[in-house]
């Protein structure tokens, strides 16, 4: 990540310093403390936006910085470099950019201000109980009332829920419709009958990135805040996924080189029998291999991100990005672990962390069963 790749310019140079020095500052000393408290603090958020590393490609019209996804790489690449696992890429990058390409003026222009400004955090409420990737088979209904949609179901396993002060939710609006029926609602936080689970779930990595459970008893919203058309959710969700998919790409790219960097530094110092473990051939073999792979991964996925960045990458090549990253960081994040020996299963290695944390890339955001069977339609 210290050479200059050819799709980024100075200007994209100059923010990733910027960025850099962000992360440094207001994330890697702050880290440990989150990873225990389960959650990132919202006064974290505010930092962010006033740093103008949050929601990057939103228009300065509508209180972003008028990038692009260039931008978003950077970001979500320096947040790794660090072993951060945070809930930017799901604010950023996931969820504006339904309000951006679907919401309402007036969406909008009440909403995307706040998020760009991390006065507002932002999530996504997909997944429920049973459902899995199972989008359309989602139990959560809108039921029109005038002038409200009436809100009702669960949703778990929801990035960023616990802190939400905005979550934009998939439910039934006909359900007898199947995909057909799915539609986007925003829901803001505050609204009678929106609750949230009374912790953060507990999960075995990504300590410091809330993930919860969202109620919705009888939840009024105003027909206003439907994101987009009726009845058109599903489609909003297929067309945004390729997206969400190359930015966990991007992340586990960025993962496996900063940690293959990482690796190389500890085996050069450590020793086993009074010589470097870098000496040792299987130790060479290893390392020649895993940067062989993460060397061919960096390339297509650099090549991933042009292609989005000319006019929209496809589902099935943001399946593909996804589905190598993920397996790829896997596999040789176990393999840099074991190197580490004992170090590597303590917190006091950075290893260690990113090793539990990756495990959940080959779940989220479409398990690589599900990518496996969007590529096989192209055969």
């Amino acid at each position: 990540m210290t050479n200059r790749r050819a799709i980024f310019d100075d200007e994209h140079e100059q923010f990733r310093e910027q960025v850099r020095r962000f992360c440094e500052r207001e994330i890697a000393p702050h880290y440990r403390d989150w990873e225990r408290e389960g959650l990132t603090p919202r006064e974290f958020w505010r930092k962010a936006g006033e740093a103008g590393v949050l929601c990057t490609t939103i228009p300065t019209e509508y209180g972003g910085p008028g990038g692009t996804f260039l931008h978003a790489c950077v970001v979500t690449e320096e947040m790794a470099r660090v072993g951060a696992s945070l809930g930017l890429p799901v604010h950023s990058d996931m969820v504006s950019p339904y309000l951006m390409h679907y919401g309402s003026e007036d969406l909008k222009q009440r909403l995307l201000p706040k998020l760009c400004a991390g006065e507002v955090v932002a999530s996504i409420g997909m997944t429920e109980p049973g459902t899995g990737s199972d989008l359309k088979n989602i139990r959560t209904s809108a039921v029109r009332d005038g002038d409200h949609w009436v809100i009702s179901g669960q949703k778990v396993w929801i990035t960023n829920g616990f802190n939400c002060g905005v979550v934009v939710v998939a439910c039934k609006t006909d359900p007898a419709a199947g995909a057909k029926g799915v539609s986007l609602i925003a829901v803001e936080e505050g609204t009678p009958g929106f609750t949230k689970g009374a912790r953060p779930m507990d999960k075995i990595g990504l300590k410091a990135q809330d993930t919860a459970e969202l109620f919705f008893d009888d939840v009024r919203v105003p027909v206003t805040n439907l994101v987009g058309e009726e009845g058109r959710g599903f489609r909003y969700l297929m067309e945004q996924l390729p997206q969400e998919r190359l930015v966990i790409a991007v992340r586990s790219c960025a993962i496996l080189e900063t940690q293959l960097e990482n690796t190389i530094g500890y085996v050069r110092d450590r020793k086993a029998f009074g010589t470097p473990l870098l000496d040792f051939q299987n130790t060479q073999f290893k390392l020649a291999e895993a940067k062989a792979y993460i060397t061919a991964l960096r390339a297509f996925v650099d090549a991933c991100i042009a292609e989005h960045v000319a006019g929209g990458i496809s589902s099935e090549r943001a399946s593909m990005a996804k589905l190598v990253a993920t397996e790829t960081m896997g596999r040789y994040l176990d393999e840099f672990l074991q190197l580490h020996g004992g170090y590597g299963y303590s917190n006091e290695y950075g290893i260690g962390r990113a090793w539990v944390d990756a495990r959940v890339t080959r779940i989220a955001g479409g398990t690589s069963e599900v990518l496996k069977n969007i590529i096989a339609r192209g055969l």
